[in-house]
């Protein structure tokens, strides 16, 4: 996962409430299995009407969703996660998520970032000419016009987020301790690796018949 300390450009003034996964990415791009290509099936109902913000040329490429309350609600598909970020969207802000495309935004690099309706509405009107800006090392999201809303955020994940540490990548910054412990235990209690060799040899003279 990349490191996220600050993401600035144009924003899709959405502002859509209630926006469920099966909108985010419909349920027959649920077959894949991977995450590449799932861009072009984000809000694929909202894209086949003409005109839609998502394939206006003013935002395209836009890094930032500036949505409604209750965004990511419905089912918990990490496709939803996977297919904003294959679009380019590294950061959402809206008045409230559903917790559990929340931690599926978290894990896949993305910022949710929860700000009052009074500033959604202010960022809509900014982002049909101005660039917004997400930063995480002052938890604040800017404009040009000088408009500054603090936003809170899990020091667990902003920490994550700022260092690029997905679950892996926290597993792995602990190698050595993790090394050191499996080095004490074979040490100080060598017959758990005895026996896990023991049932190696035991599965391995079962198979020779």
């Amino acid at each position: 996962m990349k490191p996220v300390t600050r993401v600035e450009g144009t924003a899709y003034p959405w502002g859509q409430k209630n926006v469920d996964t099966d909108v985010i990415i419909p349920a027959h791009w649920l077959k894949t299995i991977t995450r590449a290509g799932l861009g072009c099936g984000a809000f694929e109902a909202v894209r086949a009407q003409p005109g839609n913000i998502f394939d206006d040329p003013r935002y395209a490429g836009s890094p930032i969703l500036i949505a409604g309350d209750n965004f990511g609600c419905g089912s918990s598909r990490e496709h939803a996660a996977w297919a904003l970020g294959d679009l380019g969207i590294k950061a959402v802000i809206a008045p409230s998520f559903s917790d559990i495309f929340s931690g599926n935004a978290f894990k896949n690099g993305i910022v949710t970032v929860v700000l009052p309706q009074a500033a959604i509405d202010r960022l809509i009107e900014v982002a049909q000419d101005s660039p917004i800006t997400v930063d995480l090392e002052t938890m604040t999201v800017t404009t040009a016009y000088q408009d500054r809303f603090p936003f809170e955020l899990d020091p667990f994940r902003r920490q994550c987020l700022m260092e690029g540490l997905d679950e892996i990548g926290l597993t792995l910054a602990k190698d050595t301790a993790i090394s050191k412990y499996e080095a004490m235990l074979s040490e100080q209690r060598p017959w758990i690796a005895g026996e896990s060799q023991n049932a190696s040899i035991i599965v391995e003279g079962a198979g020779r018949t």
